[in-house]
C-alpha cells in the first residue's frame, strides 16, 4: 500500500511532503478541510488523536507530528535520495539540533504571524497588534542568530541539506508571501543566501506546484 499524507495543503505538512519528494517515496494525499471541522471528526482523531494535521498512514504504520514525520521517511529510505540525517553521529546530532531550534525557538514566533496576519479573520479572531510586535522582534532575534551561524555554514547543520533546512521551509514561505516580511530574510545576507538555495530546490517547487494553500 502507498504513503498515504492526510492535510496536504496546509503548511505542517509540507514538512512531510517535500521530504518524501526529495527522497523519491511515492504517496498519496488526502485532503482535510479543517475549516469545516474534519480534523475534529472520528475517523480523523483515530489517524491523530490531536485533530492537527498532517497524519500518515504507511501500510499499518500510523504517524503523525511533521517533524517525525521527516525523522521517519529520511531514516526508512537513507538508502535512497539525498542522506538527509548526515552521514556522521556528529552529523546527526547537528541536524537533530537544529531540528529542535525550528521547533522550539524559530517556529513559535512565526506561527503567531502566521495566524494573527494571515488567518485571524478567517478564523474569527481579531488580530493583535502587540503580539504580532512582540513576536517579529523574538523573530529577528533567532535570524540574527541564525545569520552569525550561517556566515559560517552553508546549512544549518552543516555542509549539507538536512532535515534541519528543510522544516524551516513551509512557515518560512509565508513570512517571505503573505505575511509580507520578506525584508526579515533578505535583509540578513547569509539568511537570505541560504533560504533562496533551500527554497529553489526541486522537491520543494514540487510541493508549492502541487498542493498549494486553498484559495
Amino acid at each position: 500500500m502507498v504513503l498515504k499524507v492526510y492535510g496536504p495543503h496546509f503548511a505542517s505538512p509540507k514538512r512531510a511532503l517535500v521530504t518524501l519528494i526529495e527522497k523519491g517515496v511515492p504517496f498519496e494525499t488526502v485532503p482535510v478541510d479543517l475549516m469545516k471541522g474534519e480534523h475534529k471528526q472520528p475517523a480523523y482523531l483515530a489517524l491523530q488523536p490531536f485533530g492537527t494535521v498532517p497524519a500518515v498512514v504507511d501500510g499499518d504504520y500510523k504517524i503523525f507530528e511533521s517533524r517525525a514525520v521527516m525523522r521517519y521517511v529520511a531514516e526508512k529510505y537513507r538508502s535512497q535520495g539525498p542522506d538527509l540525517l548526515g552521514k556522521t553521529v556528529e552529523d546527526r546530532g547537528q541536524v537533530e539540533q537544529w531540528l529542535d531550534v525550528e521547533a522550539t525557538t524559530f517556529h513559535p514566533p512565526l506561527l503567531n504571524l502566521t495566524l494573527h496576519i494571515m488567518f485571524a479573520s478567517v478564523m474569527g479572531f481579531p488580530s493583535d497588534e502587540k503580539l504580532i510586535k512582540e513576536s517579529e522582534e523574538k523573530l529577528a532575534a533567532v535570524l540574527d542568530v541564525y545569520e552569525a551561524h550561517l556566515s559560517k555554514s552553508k546549512y544549518l547543520a552543516g555542509d549539507f541539506v538536512s532535515l534541519a533546512d528543510l522544516a524551516h521551509l513551509p512557515f518560512t514561505d509565508y513570512l517571505v508571501g503573505p505575511i509580507g516580511k520578506a525584508y526579515m530574510i533578505k535583509d540578513r545576507k547569509h539568511v537570505s543566501a541560504w533560504w533562496d538555495d533551500i527554497s529553489s530546490r526541486p522537491a520543494w517547487k514540487e510541493t508549492l506546484e502541487k498542493y498549494s494553500f486553498p484559495a
